[in-house]
């Protein structure tokens, strides 16, 4: 299965220190790498077919502090579709003038929806498949711009049509909120004042938040499994979705 990552702040933040965690794991998840900053209404997409572990493109992100309020990030192990770029996640689209992306951790089985014209996949993933039916069917769903909570309830509703056909664990971004779905393995944890020293368990790296943060920071970091150690990851039931704005869980 794959890896994913989300970030989700009330001020830009870098992502360097959870990224590098999330690139350890990549000896095992080594069919492509993407990660998805957020900037205002736009956006910078960063993918490679080669693994994270030793993409130079990966050494880029883990090394540029480009700071942001949402990320999304996944490492591939891929179940369907060819190791290729077009295969690789994050993938993104366009729909009411904003930027959309998507990354998915799974496997959906007979999942071939009925799609038309506005959103085509490019590759050969299901997870492609999936991202451009939501997008066909919240389009479908809301005549306007709806609001965050409004897309909350219609996401409610189409993500377990989407799991019905095998495990979905979905990131979902539009630089206005994050939303992760979780079907088996889907962790999430909030830092904020007091900000503590904190380390990597798969690396031997550590951060002291302190020296980086003010007391107004707040900070949701969403992961297949905790990246760090003595944090308080809460592990997500089968089903559950979650909406997370400004570095907080609002849903």
């Amino acid at each position: 299965m794959c890896q994913l990552l989300g970030m989700n702040a009330n001020v830009p933040t870098d992502i360097c220190f959870s990224f590098t965690g999330l690139s350890t794991r990549a000896e095992e998840h080594r069919d492509g790498f993407g990660v998805a900053f957020f900037e205002g209404r736009g956006l910078r997409l960063f993918v490679d077919p080669a693994s994270a572990r030793h993409s130079p493109v990966a050494e880029l992100v883990k090394r540029y502090p480009i700071r942001s309020e949402h990320v999304i990030a996944h490492i591939r192990k891929a179940t369907q579709g060819v190791v290729s770029l077009e295969n690789t996640h994050p993938f993104v689209r366009e729909l009411w003038g904003r930027y959309w992306v998507f990354a998915h951790n799974g496997d959906l089985k007979g999942f071939e929806p009925r799609l038309h014209g506005a959103f085509r996949p490019v590759g050969q993933t299901d997870s492609e498949r999936a991202f451009c039916w939501l997008m066909q069917e919240l389009a479908k769903a809301h005549a306007d711009v709806p609001s965050t909570a409004e897309l909350s309830v219609t996401l409610a509703e189409l993500l377990p049509r989407v799991a019905a056909h095998g495990t979905a664990n979905i990131l979902l971004s539009n630089g206005q909120a994050l939303w992760a779905h979780a079907s088996t393995r889907l962790h999430w944890l909030q830092r904020s004042h007091p900000f503590t020293h904190t380390r990597l368990a798969d690396e031997d790296l550590s951060v002291n938040f302190a020296e980086l943060t003010t007391p107004s920071d707040r900070v949701v970091v969403v992961a297949t499994e905790p990246l760090t150690h003595g944090e308080p990851w809460v592990a997500m039931a089968r089903g559950e979705l979650r909406v997370f704005v400004d570095g907080a869980c609002v849903g």
